[in-house]
């Protein structure tokens, strides 16, 4: 069952009592809505924000949105593995699948959620930058306002490395390395690349890729735009499927604390090439 409704109060009513009634969906499903994120609610005055309390008294003016999918609340999400804990951020293994943040339908399944939870739902979370749902692999996670726009400016400047290892379909030479400078979206785009190994009996080649640049599914269009697509891509290329899903892992990060924590430098296990 899929419902997206909005509604604007006009009586005294708690949220799980008006939304049961409205909508006619029973308390314990609005609770799991409620609970995964997908009950927003604006006060006057006030910014629009999830809540997640089903006690929570309504007052007339109050604007209250309601998005339920079964589906998207039956998801089990994978859970990301905690790498350096440093109070005020925090890197994390992100698996593949898992958002890095969430919907207006929920956010049980984003990485922002699922490191709240980790922490106990004790710190604020904030995004400080992105990797595909589909890709896997290092990501940054503040946990205070400051420390969200200090990292976030990083990364606006380009003073963070990021390295990726990936699978793509086709066979480059062993000592090949070069850049890939074709613009997206109108914009310059480049992606850095050397070579690893090749698997002649699977025809494909593994890489090293860095970025220079930071547009939407970069390292995706650019191989597949070369003719090179990304194993398990599931957008991008033409015969480069595969059931283990996108063989894109960010296996490196390093960048100099702005707290005065010196240079870090994070490195992990690369993805796994398909059998």
């Amino acid at each position: 069952m899929h419902l997206t409704v909005k509604y604007r109060i006009e009586t005294n009513s708690t949220l799980a009592d008006f939304l049961a009634t409205k909508s006619g969906l029973s308390k314990m499903k609005l609770k799991e809505c409620m609970s995964k994120g997908g009950v927003w609610l604006r006060r006057q005055g006030m910014k629009e924000d999830r809540c997640r309390k089903a006690t929570t008294k309504l007052a007339p003016g109050d604007q209250v949105a309601l998005y339920f999918d079964q589906e998207i609340l039956n998801v089990k999400p994978l859970v990301p593995k905690l790498i350096a804990d440093f109070t005020t951020y925090s890197v994390w293994d992100k698996p593949a699948g898992v958002l890095s943040q969430g919907t207006r339908f929920g956010d049980h399944c984003s990485l922002l959620r699922l490191t709240q939870q980790a922490f106990s739902t004790c710190r604020q979370t904030f995004p400080v930058h992105r990797l595909d749902r589909e890709a896997s692999g290092l990501i940054l996670v503040a946990h205070t306002p400051k420390a969200a726009a200090a990292l976030g400016h990083l990364w606006q400047t380009r003073q963070v490395k990021k390295e990726y290892e990936i699978t793509v379909k086709g066979l480059f030479d062993q000592t090949d390395t070069g850049t890939i400078t074709l613009p997206l979206d109108g914009k310059e785009a480049n992606t850095s690349y050397r070579v690893i190994d090749c698997n002649h009996s699977h025809h494909t080649s593994r890489l090293m890729v860095t970025l220079e640049t930071g547009r939407l599914h970069q390292i995706r269009r650019h191989f597949a735009m070369i003719g090179y697509p990304v194993i398990g891509d599931p957008t991008y290329g033409v015969g480069n499927k595969n059931t283990e899903g996108l063989v894109l892992r960010a296996v490196r990060l390093v960048f100099n604390c702005p707290f005065g924590g010196g240079c870090r430098d994070f490195h992990i296990p690369a993805p796994s090439a398909p059998e």
